[in-house]
């Protein structure tokens, strides 16, 4: 896959169809994981009834295509509209902006590729945007959220490590990592023009200028699975997941 500039802008050739809703999917070696998680997301779309497309954005190498081909070729696939995006392996932040940016929808989110988050909340989640909210988002730490599978004691570390530098920048947000992230699509376009955080912070970048725009984020009580692979490390990510936060401090917006 060649490589794209670092905050590079991607051509209007990407522009897709106008939907009512698209959700983003950066995948970055997911081969295992991003099928299921394609079925279930592509099963739920095609019952509702408006119109939405799947984009998986492939920040790597790891040939994401190839699990794809047969759910695109799919009568789900058709359906719903599944596409697939390469960005390089730039970050999950520079993912969600490359298929943010080359979408056209009326509101647009992203979700993980890995399923923890049940696809279901969508349901409130559309709910709410409707009703003009700025952002949408699910969260583990509200009323009514409850864990799925109880997650260990080194992932709640590395998770309190995170939201601890995270509610500096965003006090009244308790959990900005919960699998799906939503918007109005007009709105997230404009924002994302100020947005250069490509790593483990850029949920944290786009909800801080979507608060200093004067709009508000609200939360969705989440279920919540552990996913499996590497847990996360204060140790290790802690000191770059910081650094991602401070540049996105009310002081530097």
């Amino acid at each position: 896959m060649t490589a794209v500039p670092a905050h590079a802008r991607p051509p209007r050739s990407l522009s897709r169809p106008e939907v009512e809703f698209e959700l983003i999917v950066p995948a970055f070696d997911e081969r295992e994981g991003l099928p299921a998680t394609v079925a279930a997301t592509l099963r739920f779309l095609a019952r509702r009834p408006w119109s939405s497309a799947v984009v998986v954005v492939d920040d790597g190498v790891d040939a994401a295509p190839d699990c794809l081909d047969r759910f695109a070729a799919s009568a789900l696939g058709r359906a719903v509209g599944l596409h697939l995006l390469g960005c390089g392996d730039r970050g999950k932040g520079a993912a969600v902006r490359w298929g943010i940016e080359t979408s056209s929808a009326r509101f647009v989110g992203f979700g993980g590729a890995d399923n923890t988050t049940p696809v279901e909340i969508l349901d409130p989640v559309m709910e709410l945007l409707r009703a003009g909210h700025g952002a949408v988002i699910a969260s583990r730490h509200v009323p009514g959220a409850r864990p799925a599978v109880e997650r260990g004691a080194s992932r709640r570390g590395g998770g309190a490590t995170f939201r601890g530098p995270a509610s500096l920048t965003l006090p009244e947000i308790a959990d900005t990592r919960c699998g799906f992230t939503c918007f109005p699509g007009p709105l997230v376009r404009e924002i994302l023009r100020d947005c250069r955080i490509d790593g483990s912070a850029s949920d944290v970048g786009l909800l801080a200028h979507v608060v200093k725009a004067g709009h508000d984020v609200v939360a969705v009580p989440a279920g919540w699975t552990d996913p499996e692979g590497p847990t996360p490390s204060a140790r290790r990510d802690g000191p770059r997941s910081t650094a991602g936060l401070l540049r996105v401090a009310p002081a530097g917006w």
